[in-house]
């Protein structure tokens, strides 16, 4: 349950019993866990009067002329010790405190007031809300960036929010705008967050722009609501811790053009790369598309002329001319002459 259940969640109901003399007001409100919440008798007290308080039919306070019957808690009833340190007793108006409420003292509380003329009995249904774990978490921001601290309540003009950091008065806003103020207005010796401050009049958020390390600490709003009948003062906290990020020097807005050139550079580079293996893988297949002869050729280069005719000088050594004449002598006998003109003469 969020802070969003809200503060008043109120539902006023009187009835009047005029045969008994005693007027009753019946108030329902919802609080939060941690708040302080006054139930208001409405009332000056008087010597004459005698005011008790119950809690779900216990008595847990009670204020009289008599000072020896005045008592709160387990002064009262030895009993319990519910609210042991809790309670806070006006005894100028008899009316009662419950400070930092807890879901255990979720219940009907009656205020009776008795007096010579007039007796009255005040009735108030309190629900208590814890707190949800998101509201107790830390808040965390980059140096210079901006903060903003939502109290999520609807705010009515009666309200008063009261910001500190740190415990140091550094906000305020009412139904009296004379009264509203950020930081030198509200106090005079700090100048920590000089013109970094925006009060919301409308909801009462808090927001602290261009953060810095020295933001960082604990900020608390107390929210006080005010009615005839009750008033509520709560607290909320919020712990913000500035993140210093390293200078680059360079505007958001250098740093995204910065981004896309290298994006840029990145995609060209793929592309080139992958242009480059493509044609890779075209070469490989056209060599192996090649006819065999090609490849042949390409093995075996034609001789060399010189080593053709070395190689010949060596296997066909030149002709003696001495073998030469005798193996025509053998193979060619000199002509007879006679036998040249017998030839002839048969022939003819």
């Amino acid at each position: 349950m969020s802070l969003l259940v809200n503060l008043l969640s109120v539902i006023l109901i009187s009835t009047n019993h005029g045969a008994s003399g005693v007027g009753s007001d019946k108030v329902s409100l919802s609080v939060m866990e941690g708040d302080s919440v006054t139930l208001n008798t409405g009332v000056q007290t008087t010597r004459q009067q005698d005011i008790r308080c119950y809690y779900n039919g216990i008595l847990i306070a009670r204020i009289n002329g008599d000072i020896s019957k005045t008592c709160t808690d387990v002064q009262c009833n030895e009993g319990t010790e519910r609210f042991r340190d809790r309670l806070k007793l006006d005894h100028q108006t008899g009316s009662l405190t419950i400070m930092n409420i807890t879901n255990t003292h979720s219940g009907e509380y009656t205020l009776n007031i008795f007096s010579n003329s007039r007796n009255s009995e005040k009735i108030f249904n309190v629900t208590v809300h814890g707190v949800s774990a998101a509201e107790r978490d830390e808040v965390k921001k980059n140096k210079g960036e901006s903060v903003t601290f939502d109290p999520l309540v609807a705010r009515t003009p009666n309200d008063v929010m009261t910001w500190y950091f740190n415990d140091i008065h550094i906000a305020e806003i009412s139904g009296d705008l004379s009264e509203i103020c950020t930081d030198v207005q509200c106090n005079k010796d700090t100048e920590r967050f000089r013109d970094r401050l925006k009060l919301d009049h409308q909801t009462g958020s808090l927001t602290i722009t261009n953060t810095t390390n020295t933001d960082s600490g604990l900020y608390k709003l107390q929210i006080s609501i005010n009615s005839s009948r009750f008033s509520i003062s709560r607290v909320k906290r919020f712990n913000l811790i500035v993140i210093d990020v390293p200078e680059s020097g360079l505007s958001s807005g250098a740093v995204a053009g910065i981004v896309v050139v290298v994006l840029l550079v990145f995609v060209a580079v793929a592309v080139i790369y992958y242009r480059h293996r493509r044609r890779h893988h075209k070469r490989n297949n056209d060599h192996a598309d090649v006819p065999q002869s090609d490849n042949v050729a390409d093995n075996n280069p034609p001789p060399n002329p010189d080593d053709v005719q070395e190689d010949d000088a060596d296997n066909n050594p030149p002709p003696n001319p001495d073998d030469v004449q005798k193996d025509d002598a053998d193979n060619n006998p000199p002509h007879d002459p006679d036998a040249i003109l017998l030839e002839d003469i048969g022939h003819h």
